[in-house]
């Protein structure tokens, strides 16, 4: 693995890279509250292959970190991953909130997006619509509210990220968080002022969450020709994922029409650390031979 430090748009970027760079390029995209090298054990099943690329995203590890919600709207952060890109295409992975930069990237740059993978990732249209209903998936959104509010960074940071961990194992297994992984999450998240510019990213996002048993109304419409994939496109689900439901993808084949769903038993949203081979299996065998 290499890393270093890479101008995107004027700002600098942390970035690691496993693989020879002459291999086909595999941008992964990380989620909340991660960073680049949450990738570090999968990336390394696929680095004989493929040359991967993790960054910590915009105010997320030791990336820039500018003040101001505004600045972390999903078209600020496409631009980022456009800039990393460059002009010839790749093959885009994004898990969490990753996947929705990846799903934002398909369909607004398609010329950069080559193949596009989500791991337990939403596409934005099943998952608002989802969100909206007022039932399973609402209810286990709701922590969206709590994030939203002004503070709730310095309510997750207190007493070493002692929140933030429970918020992030809520009813999964963490059995993998120990060690040199959970020092490594704890080195990126900083201080209170990094995991408020990490939350903007919740903050900035125009979805809306509704009340448990009461259906949010007037949604606006979506224009399923507008925000279609073109590309192939690989869903991998960790099939016991407590905060992202199967009905959040529920119709995500009227909007990407080249869609293959393979699920993980036994992992839940944190599956690239929980079944690392089985997930770098399904993508290779998903991939086109490198």
């Amino acid at each position: 693995m290499r890393q270093g430090f890479e101008t995107l748009n004027g700002q600098p970027f942390h970035v690691r890279r496993w693989g020879d760079a002459g291999l086909p390029r595999l941008l992964m995209l990380h989620g909340f509250p991660e960073y680049g090298g949450a990738w570090a054990e999968l990336a390394e099943k696929l680095s004989a292959q493929y040359h991967c690329i993790a960054p910590d995203q915009r105010g997320y590890g030791q990336s820039w970190a500018p003040e101001g919600t505004e600045n972390y709207r999903i078209s600020a952060l496409v631009s980022d991953m456009a800039a990393l890109i460059g002009d010839e295409p790749v093959i885009v992975l994004g898990h969490d909130w990753g996947a929705s930069v990846a799903y934002a990237l398909a369909i607004s740059r398609p010329d950069l997006v080559e193949r596009l993978i989500i791991m337990n990732g939403v596409h934005p249209v099943p998952f608002q619509t989802a969100m909206a209903a007022g039932g399973a998936q609402t209810e286990a959104s709701q922590y969206i509210h709590f994030l939203r509010r002004e503070g709730s960074e310095d309510i997750l940071a207190a007493d070493g990220f002692a929140r933030l961990q429970a918020l992030f194992s809520a009813k999964m297994d963490m059995g993998w968080m120990q060690g040199d992984v959970l020092e490594g999450y704890i080195r990126a998240w900083g201080d209170t002022a990094r995991l408020g510019a990490m939350i903007n990213w919740y903050r900035a996002s125009t979805l809306q969450v509704g009340e448990v048993g009461k259906p949010l109304e007037g949604l606006p419409e979506f224009p399923v020709d507008k925000l279609c994939i073109g590309c192939p496109h690989l869903l991998i689900w960790g099939v016991d994922d407590t905060a992202l439901l199967p009905e959040a993808t529920k119709g995500l084949e009227n909007f990407a029409p080249d869609l293959t769903r393979v699920e993980i038993a036994g992992a839940d949203h944190w599956l690239h650390h929980q079944k690392p081979d089985e997930v770098a299996r399904v993508i290779l065998d998903w991939l086109p031979s490198a």
